[in-house]
């Protein structure tokens, strides 16, 4: 078998996981505003985490603009390029996991590829690679691992798809498979760990954990990278299709369990924020759908018009009245003049948000933020 491993060690992981499963699977259903921010936050820090890994300058809110639409000037065409590009390889792999004729081969990769680098001829967009590979240590300048020979990439990516056809023990193992195999046998010029990390996604997808809790484990990565990249030690100093990858898998699903249990309590902590911004909004006399604003501010981050937007799903003089209108209430305050002009957590916003969730704030700015947070996680861990 290509990249073996003991299956054994693996399945209290799996049962821990399926345990997880059930209990989200079964935790009631969401209401349609929440779940779309968090669809959208979930899908900003995973892309963030994922580009930044390989060396693309973005911060989780320029992804936010970046994905509504609007590119921050400080921010490159080319890079702008590559987070659009990374949203939608995993919007395509969401896309094909339910087709009842999807099927794991070479070109899925290399259609994957393509998109995660946004066609770029130049990077080798969609193109297996065709000359040597060579992963160094940043910090170091070494060597640390050496991949096949160009040669031999077109029958390893198929071997790999094979074994992912086939079908392995459990999807989170396939996930983690599927991820070291696409590093290891490193088949595109550029965009390996990118490509490695939707496959990932995708394995656990396909096999029915579909919740973002499961399928979006770039941004613990992206804040482990000393265990991300240790993890990858089990494959030695050059490619050897004989390598033992347990290690791997165990260090992959262990992630997944630490990021389920924090996502959980994330999310129960986030809904109730999401439920007093809400609050907070009506009660002033404003749309409700002004609570996206608030609620990026409340966290710090800046709003802009052309941001809020397609948030809410309005024109520019409909954005600009809104946004004005939460400036008037408090909850808003802005930053800037005319075009450049954006918008950040007003000197009312904090003490509201706390009065609608029963916590005394006298702070603003982060202080506010976290004794709000730090109370909620004392309430909901709670049994």
């Amino acid at each position: 078998m290509l990249l073996p491993y003991d299956v054994k060690a693996l399945l209290d992981l799996t049962q821990e996981l399926d345990r997880w499963k059930a209990q989200l699977d079964y935790r009631g259903p969401i209401p349609r505003a929440w779940a779309g921010r968090l669809r959208r936050d979930l899908e900003a820090e995973a892309v963030a985490a994922s580009t930044s890994m390989e060396g693309i300058p973005v911060t989780v809110e320029e992804v936010h603009r970046i994905l509504a639409g609007d590119r921050p000037p400080e921010t490159r065409e080319e890079d702008a390029a590559l987070v659009r590009g990374y949203r939608e390889a995993m919007s395509f792999v969401l896309r094909r996991a339910d087709d009842a004729a999807f099927k794991w081969d070479r070109e899925l990769l290399i259609g994957l590829h393509d998109r995660i680098l946004a066609g770029n001829w130049a990077g080798g967009a969609g193109r297996l690679r065709t000359g040597a590979a060579y992963l160094v240590d940043d910090r170091t300048g070494g060597l640390t691992f050496r991949p096949p020979a160009p040669e031999e990439v077109p029958e390893l990516v198929d071997a790999a798809c094979a074994g992912m056809q086939a079908g392995l023990e459990h999807p989170a193992i396939a996930a983690a498979w599927i991820h070291v195999a696409v590093a290891a046998v490193h088949p595109f010029k550029d965009g390996n760990g990118r490509v490695a990390r939707v496959v990932a996604s995708l394995a656990m997808y396909r096999g029915g954990f579909k919740l973002p809790e499961f399928t979006s484990l770039e941004e613990w990565w992206g804040r482990h990278r000393s265990q991300y990249y240790t993890a990858f030690r089990c494959l030695g100093e050059t490619f050897d299709r004989a390598a033992d990858v347990t290690p791997f898998i165990l260090a992959h699903m262990e992630a997944q369990l630490h990021q389920v249990r924090a996502l959980d309590l994330r999310e129960r902590i986030q809904q109730r924020i999401w439920a007093a911004v809400e609050e907070a909004v009506t009660a002033v006399g404003l749309q409700p759908r002004v609570a996206n604003a608030v609620w990026d501010a409340f966290f710090g981050r800046s709003v802009t018009p052309r941001y809020y937007r397609p948030l809410a799903d309005v024109s520019p003089a409909t954005a600009t009245n809104d946004l004005a209108a939460a400036v008037a209430a408090g909850l808003l305050r802005p930053e800037g003049k005319a075009r450049s002009r954006t918008y950040g957590a007003g000197d009312m916003l904090y003490s509201r948000i706390g009065a609608a969730l029963g916590v005394r704030v006298d702070e603003t700015g982060d202080p506010a933020r976290s004794i709000i947070i730090g109370e909620l996680s004392k309430r909901v861990a709670i049994p």
